[in-house]
């Protein structure tokens, strides 16, 4: 986890992070994690991808998932995202159901979702690491203080945001983003287990356009290259 690579105005934001006792606890265990030889998702040159590919200014809409994949290769730093070759997980299968649903655009070839990043779209997981095999492993060690952060930062500093709030996890984690600021859009999460109780139907992607849109911002290319 090397925060010096972090895009410039997230790092100077970020800046007093870096210090508090949560995030030296937390660079301890990921460092004592790896001397174990233990394997963490995503390799050190993505955990920090989501702010590197949306820096601060650009950032229009946030996504928040939990933490990353953890099969092999499939983790880059973003949530709900699988590097280009990987088969698309469940999750991400149904969130192109909606897509091809909501705007009829036609299910992409690969899950790799930089497209929707470099456009502003804040791909943000809860936690940002994760040992090979064990979902959540990484849960609880701090990330979550850190993200928290960002979220406020967002809140506080931005407006006009499309916070996209799949689940009870990612709306517990932006409870406190000011609703007169911002917009709020909330669903069941696209899980299988959850998609059909709202997830299916939500239209997130042409309610955050028409949003934006009506801000005088540009919308969203939802489409996936």
């Amino acid at each position: 986890m090397d925060h010096l690579l972090l895009d410039k105005t997230w790092k100077q934001l970020l800046a007093e992070e870096w210090s508090r006792p949560y995030m030296q606890e937390l660079q301890s265990f990921l460092v004592r994690e790896k001397a174990s030889g233990k394997t963490i998702f995503p390799p050190d040159e993505h955990v920090f991808a989501a702010l590197n590919l949306t820096p601060f200014e650009k950032v229009k809409v946030v996504i928040i998932g939990q933490d990353p994949y953890h099969g092999p290769d499939q983790a880059h730093g973003l949530s709900f995202s699988v590097q280009k070759g990987i088969k698309t997980p469940p999750s991400l299968n149904n969130i192109f159901k909606e897509l091809q649903d909501d705007l009829k655009l036609s299910p992409p070839l690969h899950g790799n979702l930089q497209h929707w990043a470099s456009q502003g779209v804040l791909l943000l997981n809860n936690v940002l690491t994760v040992e090979s095999g064990r979902a959540a492993s990484h849960s609880h060690q701090g990330w979550e203080e850190f993200t928290d952060q960002i979220i406020k930062l967002l809140n506080e500093k931005k407006r006009h945001l499309v916070f996209i709030l799949w689940g009870s996890p990612a709306q517990k984690k932006a409870a406190q983003v000011d609703s007169q600021k911002h917009f709020i859009l909330k669903s069941v999460h696209p899980s299988p287990l959850s998609s059909y109780r709202g997830f299916f139907g939500s239209k997130p992607f042409s309610k955050t356009n028409e949003y934006l849109i009506s801000q005088g911002l540009a919308p969203i290319s939802w489409n996936i290259p």
